[in-house]
């Protein structure tokens, strides 16, 4: 078994995207083309960061243009450096 472990303030994030055509309310399909791709992703593996504000399994907004597309085992990542993490999304109960 392979996995990755980031070096040198690296965060591992996957960028899996879901398979399916993806369709509007009343019907019409969205070609991948016309799809506009958010910046949010799951932390998969960390480097040992001293007083990081995120771990594995936060969901995390990053920075556009950042880091370099891996594709491993079928499944697409991306390294980016911890700077380019812009916030971290938590869930919360409303009010």
């Amino acid at each position: 078994m392979k996995e990755f472990v980031p070096v040198n303030q690296n965060v591992l994030l996957d960028i899996s995207e879901e398979k399916g055509e993806k369709k509007t309310a009343s019907g019409i399909i969205i070609p991948d083309s016309a799809v506009i791709k958010q910046n949010i992703a799951k932390v998969v593996a960390i480097a040992k960061i001293d007083n990081a504000e995120v771990q594995s399994g936060d969901t995390v907004l990053y920075k556009e243009f950042s880091g370099s597309e891996i594709k491993f085992e079928e499944k697409k990542y991306l390294l980016i450096q911890y700077d380019d993490i812009l916030a971290k999304i938590v869930e919360t109960e409303e009010i």
